[in-house]
């Protein structure tokens, strides 16, 4: 079987020496008191914060089903196959497509404070599905049984040339010319199916590109990789007036092309890209004085928790126009209420709005100017719960959290 060598991203100890010198000037170096870590005197243990997951799928649960979902730690090497049509024949090149995707590498890098890498082989030939475009059944509320027929096709047209063996998942790509691929899902196999199996592995994981890989760019990779991570839509399934009216555009899950697309805190941590030591949880009545630092950076102390049900919590995090989140509207105490319990899609995260009456400044979105600024503050009444900014700088805010 004749294989040719793919072209690949740069990993291993080379990497890792690069990676180490540019990343601190990629997301920058706080100052001494940005970095502290969270108040010996902080009342629980983080772990009376890691709420349980109930959905059996993508959500918001620190427990994440690794028999499912893919490690989102180390380096992932990821096969990317270029796939026409009788009825769509390319007519650009393979590299063309690919300078769409393969940035959304250093994207994730960098959103993951160094923690996840995204080594892409790119097999850079165009391989002929053996059905018209038209025929694959892309639009919303696409089957999982017809998405992995689609990617059983792409890869018997490949097999030829590819080993997957060496892959942990596949990106396939869908030439421009076929509209038809319209959408970009994610696929996840179902324990227990016979799933799509090539040279010897079972391939797990895919992401196929379609063409609102056009519009969206790399960040796109942020969020269908992630879903491999097991973390959940955050835009609303049913579209309604606004489907991104849960959480704007403050996560690459939500709005992709959101102005502040830098992950939660709280998908940071659940990812284990935050560690315990940088979280603040407050599950009994109490309250703590927080120092924290903006989610763009990696050091510090990135939320503050107050646990308010067996599901459900309110997260306050920093955020800072920087980094992902250069083109932030706004800036400064972020609250949001986690629920576990909530499918995605349907809001298991929602932004508190700290001006629900204010109109978003020309080229943002409600929500947009979400966050609190220092004198303002947030109250659950019902759940006990107090929030409020003390102070801020260029770095982050300190806060003053409450449950009653």
């Amino acid at each position: 079987m004749r294989r040719f060598r793919p072209l690949a991203a740069p990993r291993g100890g080379l990497l890792s020496a690069l990676a180490a010198a540019l990343l601190l000037c990629l997301l920058g170096v706080p100052p001494a008191h940005a970095t502290d870590a969270p108040p010996a005197h902080a009342a629980d243990a983080p772990s009376a914060c890691a709420l349980r997951g109930t959905t059996g799928w993508t959500d918001e649960g620190h427990d994440t089903d690794r028999s499912v979902f893919q490690s989102s730690r180390g380096t992932i090497d990821v096969g990317m196959i270029f796939v026409d049509f009788p009825d769509a024949p390319a007519t650009e090149s393979p590299a063309t497509d690919a300078a769409q995707i393969t940035p959304g590498a250093e994207w994730l890098w960098n959103a993951s404070y160094g923690k996840t890498w995204l080594a892409i082989s790119q097999h850079r030939q165009w391989v002929r599905m053996p059905r018209a475009s038209t025929d694959y059944g892309f639009a919303r509320g696409l089957t999982h049984e017809t998405h992995e027929a689609y990617i059983k096709d792409a890869v018997a047209a490949a097999d030829r040339s590819v080993d997957f063996s060496r892959y942990d998942m596949l990106y396939v790509v869908a030439t421009r010319n076929a509209a038809a691929i319209s959408f970009t899902p994610t696929y996840v196999y179902e324990p227990g199916t016979a799933g799509v199996v090539a040279d010897g592995k079972r391939l797990k994981w895919a992401v196929t590109f379609g063409q609102d890989m056009w519009h969206w760019g790399p960040k796109l990779v942020g969020h269908e990789t992630a879903h491999t991570f097991g973390l959940p839509d955050l835009y609303a399934f049913d579209a309604g007036a606004d489907a991104h009216r849960f959480v704007g555009g403050w996560d690459v899950m939500g709005l992709i092309g959101g102005a502040a697309s830098q992950y939660f805190a709280w998908h940071s941590w659940k990812l284990g890209w935050t560690d315990d030591s940088q979280v603040v949880c407050r599950a009994s009545a109490g309250s703590d004085t927080v120092r924290l630092t903006a989610v763009e950076y990696g050091s510090g102390t990135k939320m503050a928790v107050i646990r308010t049900g067996p599901t459900t919590a309110y997260v306050v995090e920093s955020r800072r126009g920087v980094q992902a989140d250069t083109g932030a509207c706004s800036t400064g105490a972020l609250v949001y209420r986690v629920d576990t319990s909530v499918h995605t899609g349907y809001g298991p995260i929602r932004v508190m709005d700290a001006k629900p009456t204010a109109t978003p400044a020309a080229g943002c979105r409600p929500l947009d100017d979400a966050p609190y600024w220092v004198g303002e503050s947030f109250t659950d009444p019902a759940a006990g719960v107090r929030i409020e900014v003390l102070g801020a700088d260029g770095y982050g805010e300190t806060v003053r959290i409450t449950k009653s």
